[in-house]
């Protein structure tokens, strides 16, 4: 199908029906987020019953607690009449990044709307858009064929979504028309001291204390062309750091100088789950952290990404570098 007949099954979905439960992805960034609450206002503003469900009991990161989620009632647990509603999943690129096992197979219908180009179209009705930047970049797009109005709170959401994805329009994935959408929003109402006030200026002490553990630990690789950190769970208990904490320290690692490929692994301050969760970021857009990360059943973007594993972080190490390395050597080779 076409990015506009998915478009059109995609509006058709939300106009056709009345009920929905919205969700995305577990541990969630500010993409994930500012969808998430843009998606529910969007179907409060075409007249739809919907609630908004974030699977798991991580606390959501204290950075984005200027947005109304949970005022509009975020729900951390399946409701008991989710069997009746349309699941819509945003900035989600797989079914089990949702964090609940078994819920897509229980609901009537499904939609899938993102921008990773991994994305396995889990869903009945899928809207997959890898040249976006953002989730929230496509969710704004769909406004238009929906009908539906800017106002200050939607603005705010998509502008906080982009802004977060785009590591503040400085990625790759940031286009002319990023940008455009990014003024209309703000024409719209979106506050952007507020935004920036509340993303990267209210940093809890203990997540400062937690990045001071993971620079502590870095390490440089290849002559400082790859950078490696770690989180073991006595960082968290010594910081006093919730796992979310550990949310955008791997762009202090991506920003040394002569850095390509920067990874931090952490290890969950939780008992259930994996035992280490790592994430990949790239300063090369020919280098596709996104094929590292599958080698582990992970995913995401070419220039981020992120997985899970059982694997001591010796052998994570050891595969990310010869993952690297056949990308590097075919880069050499072409």
């Amino acid at each position: 199908m076409s990015v506009q007949a998915d478009i059109d099954a995609v509006v058709a979905a939300l106009r056709g029906h009345d009920r929905f439960l919205v969700t995305s992805h577990e541990n969630p960034d500010g993409d994930a987020l500012g969808s998430l609450l843009a998606m529910q206002l969007v179907l409060d503003a075409l007249d739809k019953d919907s609630v908004m469900l974030l699977a798991g009991a991580t606390p959501l990161p204290v950075e984005f607690r200027f947005l109304s989620l949970t005022e509009r009632g975020l729900l951390r647990e399946r409701p008991s009449d989710h069997a009746t509603r349309v699941l819509v999943a945003v900035d989600c690129a797989q079914e089990s990044r949702i964090g609940d096992p078994g819920l897509l197979p229980s609901v009537p219908l499904s939609v899938n709307i993102d921008h990773h180009h991994d994305n396995t179209r889990f869903a009945d009705v899928n809207l997959v858009v890898a040249d976006v930047s953002s989730t929230g970049e496509l969710l704004a797009d769909l406004l238009g064929p929906l009908g539906v109005a800017l106002d200050p709170e939607l603005a705010e959401a998509l502008y906080t979504a982009i802004v977060t994805d785009t590591g503040r329009f400085q990625y790759q994935s940031t286009t002319p028309h990023t940008l455009r959408l990014a003024a209309d929003l703000v024409e719209a109402g979106a506050d952007l001291h507020k935004v920036f006030q509340g993303v990267y200026e209210s940093m809890e002490f203990a997540k400062l204390k937690l990045l001071a553990r993971a620079l502590e630990h870095a390490t440089v690789h290849e002559g400082g062309r790859v950078v490696v950190s770690s989180l073991v769970r006595s960082d968290f208990d010594d910081a006093g750091a919730v796992e979310p904490y550990s949310e955008g320290i791997i762009d202090y690692l991506r920003a040394v100088e002569g850095a390509e490929l920067a990874v931090l692994v952490r290890e969950p301050p939780r008992e259930d789950g994996p035992r280490r969760k790592a994430s990949l970021r790239s300063a090369l857009d020919e280098l596709d952290v996104s094929a590292i990360a599958r080698r582990f059943g992970g995913g995401g973007h070419r220039q981020a990404a992120g997985f899970s594993s059982d694997l001591e972080l010796a052998e994570i190490t050891r595969i990310v570098l010869d993952e690297y390395h056949a990308q590097r050597d075919g880069r050499a080779s072409s």
